[in-house]
């Protein structure tokens, strides 16, 4: 390159000394091209046809698991569908309109007794039910049952006020919300009094669907059912339509209930009888069966009914009477088998020795001696005056540092002040270390009055009208501090803080630190099951229930199947309420999986629902329906956590967000709806209180309720300051010594020393603290379900 010019100049390829070969190195040469293997064409070809051979029978699958739904769903031998008919508004007839469906299905013969109809006209059999406006326990068994609810709305009518729809009033909506929170069939709304102007009608029709179409799914059709031909119009479009039902009714067989008759027997209880079709899946003799309201039973034998509404066999206008219908003919009786019946085991039975201590072994004494000398040889620094219950809860130097420095960690919980070990005019240390270990010993022996005092309503059947006012009064008020100040209580003046909170202990993190879920559990904790691995007992409880259902005719009987099921060892007060039930609403048998009956800690993701105002308190009385089944429960609320393994009890169930009710209950495998009743009296229903669904089963799911002690700044002095009101005694401000303050306004400390006699207490704080600043202990301590006195509504 020039040293001038600025142009870059590469060297030229010197080609001139490199030979033949070497210009063609880089060459494949014809001998190795004929090494190189190609993709054999054939190979190919065949690669493709067995991809196209498998998709064409996955294809074929599908079609034939659709067909099979659809015979199964609609064919002759299918049970009759479900027609559900629900007014949205009170002032809509829906009376008139069950008889014109009915006269339809059963070609003008109204002399059909039996609750179902079979059409041979639309190749159908049907059983159509009204839904009671105002009876919201009537219409949720309805909609349980339901393979399609339709919506009648009056196009002239217009709902109270207060409603969110011209067209639904009230009720309407709680409903809706209901049925939603159950998961909706196939639905269809039927619009009714529309005029006989074509224009005005499709005008009319249009509003009409623009104003209901977003509380309906996507799929639901309007139809309009003023005349006997729109109705047959809807029928044959509906005897083609696949229909759907929500996923928790296709995992237990389930029967609604067309007969409900008792046999008393000498043993002061009875035999139920349940008469109806059986649908979902097979049942077998040998399961559980749990009857809506009433309880799980065992039972006694199922038989096998002759179809009174076949439509194989019917002929037009010929339908059963009463006698007919009562006198059916038994086609098999299927008996249960001792050794393969399902005990009906609810509690378990606790060992009242099984905790007694031992006289231990040579081998357990060596070894205690050992760990004792351990224990002594490495012996840690405390405060003075620290009981040996309060050193079991102290962080060791490993966990937390005891420089002022990490005291403004990001974390709530225990922090030990490893450098101060000498109090101002602490002279008697050593006679207050003894009265210290004596009141700690006695500590576990004082019950916790407020854990009971907060968790139960005073007995209302002794309380005047005045008293009940005044109770009711007090639990609004509680629910509105709560709201405003959570979890903030005062220590009490005549008893001790240290006995008065001797069940709560200080967390150095609320997410982090550990708790043993083992650790001091209350007796009712003996008599409820508890699984290793749910999820894997969940997967072999369906696998056994899948065996179960292609087992012998001997003992299954078979879905779509007219039944009659004998339950053994019902009370008679319980079967004569389900006898006068009956008449006015279904009741539902279901058949229950393994391990069904048994007692366990469920937790429920539930919401307060919108249209219930009342303040609904941990541990009260409610009726949980979850599925099919209803029990009695007595739930603690807690708020849902998804990055901890703990969560935090709240005193309400506050509206607007989700919690976690915890309760002893039947075990119930998910996924399950849940709706929660609130009782009302014996003169009132029970109104809607919350709605949800079943998450999981875990008697160790860790729930702590939190307090927190307020102390107001008397002397501030840069970061430290004098505090009182927490505590009204020295002695209470050494034992909760080691737990960790904070303020109000985000500063973090500890605390020293006690100051005179009257409980106040020296802080040091990682800043300057405010003279309106507030200064907070946290204390927590776990909580549990109440066991409640009756399982199910009906043992009341």
């Amino acid at each position: 390159m020039a040293g001038g010019s600025r142009a870059q100049v590469n060297k030229s390829h010197k080609t001139r000394f490199a030979s033949k070969s070497s210009r063609n190195i880089h060459k494949t040469s014809v001998k190795d091209k004929s090494k190189i293997s190609k993709p054999d064409r054939n190979a190919v070809k065949g690669a493709r046809a067995a991809r196209l051979q498998r998709n064409k029978m996955m294809r074929e699958q599908k079609r034939a698991t659709l067909l099979k739904e659809k015979r199964a769903s609609s064919g002759t031998t299918s049970a009759p569908r479900v027609i559900v008919l629900f007014a949205l508004s009170a002032s809509t007839n829906v009376s008139s309109l069950a008889e014109d469906l009915l006269a339809l299905l059963s070609n003008e013969n109204k002399g059909s007794l039996f609750p179902a109809v079979a059409s041979p006209e639309y190749r159908l059999r049907a059983t159509v039910l009204q839904a009671p406006h105002g009876d919201l326990m009537a219409c949720m068994e309805m909609a349980k049952m339901a393979d399609l609810i339709v919506f009648v709305a009056s196009a002239n009518c217009s709902s109270e006020h207060g409603s969110s729809n011209y067209y639904i009033d009230e009720f309407g909506s709680q409903c809706l919300s209901v049925f939603r929170s159950l998961g909706l069939p196939s639905t269809a709304v039927f619009l009714q009094d529309l005029p006989s102007d074509l224009k005005r009608r499709n005008d009319l029709k249009k509003t009409c669907i623009s104003s209901l179409s977003s509380e309906f799914p996507e799929d639901c059709k309007f139809y309009p059912a003023d005349t006997k031909d729109d109705l047959h119009k809807f029928m044959f479009l509906f005897k083609e339509q696949r229909l759907t039902i929500p996923h928790w009714r296709t995992q237990r067989p389930y029967l609604m209930a067309h007969k409900v008759d008792m046999v008393a027997d000498e043993s002061g209880k009875c035999t139920l009888r349940i008469t109806g079709y059986l649908r979902a899946h097979n049942l077998s003799v040998n399961q559980l069966v749990h009857v809506s309201g009433a309880g799980d039973f065992q039972l006694g034998r199922i038989e096998l009914l002759k179809d009174p509404c076949s439509l194989n066999v019917r002929k037009e206008g010929d339908f059963m009477d009463a006698d007919e219908v009562n006198d059916l003919q038994v086609i098999k009786t299927l008996l249960p088998d001792p050794m393969k019946q399902e005990p009906l085991l609810v509690e378990n039975i606790p060992d009242p020795l099984e905790g007694e201590q031992t006289w231990p072994t040579e081998a357990e004494m060596e070894e205690a001696d050992r760990l004792h000398q351990e224990k002594k040889h490495n012996k840690r620094s405390l405060p003075r005056g620290t009981s040996e219950y309060q050193a079991a809860w102290i962080v060791d130097d490993s966990d937390v540092s005891g420089t002022d420095s990490d005291v403004d960690g990001s974390e709530n919980g225990m922090v030990v002040d490893e450098g101060e070990h000498d109090f101002n005019g602490q002279s008697d240390g050593g006679k207050f270390d003894h009265e210290f270990d004596q009141a700690s010993l006695k500590l576990r022996d004082y019950s916790d009055e407020e854990t009971e005092a907060d968790s139960m309503m005073m007995d209302n059947e002794n309380l005047t009208k005045e008293q009940i006012e005044e109770d009711i009064r007090k639990i609004k008020e509680a629910h509105a501090e709560d709201e405003e100040f959570p979890d903030e209580v005062d220590a009490p003046v005549d008893v001790p803080a240290r006995k008065r909170f001797a069940k709560y202990r200080g967390l150095k993190s609320f997410r982090t630190s550990s708790w043993d879920p083992k650790e001091s559990l209350p007796p009712e904790y003996a008599r409820i099951f508890a699984f290793d691995n749910f999820t894997r007992t969940h997967k072999n409880v369906l696998s056994k229930a899948r065996d179960m259902e292609q087992g012998s005719s001997d003992e299954c009987v078979l879905a779509n199947s007219y039944v009659a099921l004998h339950i053994n060892q019902v009370p008679i007060h319980i079967a004569s309420k389900l006898c006068i039930l009956g008449k006015t609403m279904p009741v539902i048998a279901c058949g229950l999986l393994q391990h069904e009956s048994k007692i366990s800690v469920l937790h429920f993701r539930i919401k307060k629902h919108e249209t219930y105002s009342e303040p609904i308190k941990a541990k009260e009385e409610l009726i949980f329906h979850v599925g099919f089944r209803q029990f009695i429960a007595r739930p603690t609320f807690a708020s849902d956590n998804f990055n901890s393994d703990k969560h935090k009890m709240e005193r309400f169930l506050h509206a607007g967000r989700f919690s976690i009710a915890s309760v002893y209950a039947p075990i119930s495998f998910p996924p399950l709806p849940l709706i929660v009743l609130k009782s009302r009296g014996d003169s009132l229903a029970p109104a809607l209180a919350a709605v949800g669904s079943l998450k999981s089963i875990d008697p160790d799911k860790i729930i702590l309720k939190k307090i927190i002690l307020t102390g107001y700044p008397q002397r501030v002095s840069k970061s430290k300051a004098a505090v009182r009101y927490m505590f009204h005694n020295p002695e209470d401000v050494k034992w909760f010594k080691p737990v960790e303050v904070w303020t109000k306004l985000g500063r973090r400390g500890r605390i020293k020393e006690p100051v005179g006699t009257h409980g106040a207490m020296k802080c040091i704080l990682n800043g300057v603290l405010q003279q309106n600043d507030t200064v907070c202990m946290s204390l927590f301590k776990r909580s549990y379900p109440k066991w409640p006195e009756h399982w199910f509504p009906m043992s009341t």
